[in-house]
């Protein structure tokens, strides 16, 4: 396991940072980062994507972070987002020219996947992680059915993953969970109440950890 994939792993949660106004990214990151998130995912759906990844990126830079892409769709997506610094990929579909990009530029890559049938696609196209996704569809059963089959395969699940059911996540075989809305404040952002954005963040890191233990 990589050093990047190591600090992913043991960050436990990523926060999906997804409609963000350029102008508060870096306040609501650093009040994420005091609240105890360590791994960042920029989605690159905006026209500045790539600009956004870099302020982020550029934010943390010698600090004890991971910054990386989301909703990665295709290979010219996965290549600006790692070239603009991101340290990982993660994309909701499984996309296996992505797969092969990351893979060609060393970078941590995990598709999102619903059926077992994506799931080993996934393995097998080299996916270091895979998002299991939208996870509150399927629930945290889903995770130990996939893996029954197909041994202990890397799952993240995302999608739904909130403080009152990420340890029933974890118990059924998450390696690490994705969260959106669930750990940012977005109301908090646009008050300017960083201090709120802080102690939302922190509540579910607080749950990831006792899910752990």
């Amino acid at each position: 396991m990589s050093d990047i994939e190591q600090q992913f792993v043991d960050s436990g949660v990523v926060a999906v940072l997804r409609n963000i106004d350029a102008d508060a990214m870096v306040d609501t990151v650093e009040a994420l980062h005091r609240g105890g998130v360590t791994a960042f995912e920029v989605t690159v759906d905006a026209r500045n994507a790539s600009e956004l990844v870099g302020d982020v990126v550029e934010t943390f830079d010698g600090e004890d972070a991971v910054v990386g892409a989301g909703s990665v769709l295709d290979a010219a997506a996965a290549r600006g987002a790692i070239e603009a610094g991101a340290e990982f990929v993660v994309g909701p579909t499984l996309e296996e020219d992505v797969i092969e990009t990351a893979n060609r530029y060393d970078t941590l890559v995990a598709p999102g996947v619903m059926t077992p049938t994506e799931a080993l696609r996934a393995a097998e196209a080299g996916a270091d992680l895979i998002k299991v996704f939208p996870a509150a569809t399927v629930g945290p059963g889903h995770l130990s059915a996939i893996q029954a089959p197909l041994g202990d395969l890397p799952l993240m699940p995302t999608g739904g993953v909130g403080p009152d059911n990420v340890a029933d996540f974890f118990d059924a075989g998450a390696t690490v969970v994705g969260a959106g809305s669930a750990i940012i404040d977005y109301d908090a952002i646009e008050r300017g109440d960083f201090e709120a954005v802080e102690a939302h963040a922190a509540e579910f890191v607080a749950a990831v950890e006792d899910a752990r233990d």
